[in-house]
């Protein structure tokens, strides 16, 4: 009469282990999403925010935002703000642009990732147009202007982890596209190719 409980356990304990696996792999799924909320939401590892509009009021107190690019070594693109740094009223919508000239001999497709410094301004920087993300594509000789629209939240007046803040950074690095999907035009081409708005 044992044997049929003992076969009843293994089975209930097959089950578990399945019902735990695949438990982990939803788990898995659900963690890049989630992590990309929580990200967003307190600005986490210095991941900006997105806004369809500017902020409503804007304050006295000024900060620097500074601008910083990479690229990648195997990408032989040329990449740089087109101003390096400036001044903003908290609340205040901000238009600045980068350049990239494609110095290659052959069409190149690239996509860019970026984060502000310090860490805790990402929760109050605010980007309401960006190229970030977006695959763009250059060919020879060609170089474009990237516009990004952006605020400093004024809410930043209300956490004490800002207080010493004067000065955020925001950089940019592009990598090359392995696979392009959909190629964007981030800006307008020197030969007015195109005039789309970018994503963010």
């Amino acid at each position: 009469m044992s044997a049929p409980r003992k076969n009843n356990g293994n089975r209930n304990i097959a089950i578990g282990m399945a019902a735990i696996a695949i438990s982990m792999v939803g788990a898995a799924y659900a963690a890049v999403p989630l992590y990309n909320l929580f990200c967003r939401a307190t600005g986490y590892a210095g991941t900006t925010q997105r806004a369809e509009t500017g902020a409503d009021r804007i304050l006295d107190r000024t900060v620097t935002v500074k601008f910083d690019s990479n690229v990648a070594q195997n990408l032989p693109w040329d990449f740089k703000p087109e101003q390096r740094s400036v001044t903003v009223k908290l609340g205040e919508t901000v238009q600045i642009a980068y350049m990239a000239h494609n110095r290659g001999t052959k069409p190149l497709v690239a996509t860019s990732t970026f984060n502000v410094s310090p860490p805790q301004a990402g929760a109050y920087f605010n980007k309401i147009q960006c190229f970030c993300f977006t695959e763009q594509e250059l060919k020879p000789g060609e170089t474009i202007s990237m516009p990004v629209e952006f605020f400093v939240s004024p809410d930043a007046v209300d956490d004490e982890m800002m207080d010493t803040v004067n000065t955020i950074t925001l950089s940019y690095t592009f990598f090359p596209a392995e696979e392009p999907k959909t190629v964007a035009r981030a800006g307008v081409a020197d030969t007015d190719e195109s005039n789309q708005k970018p994503a963010l």
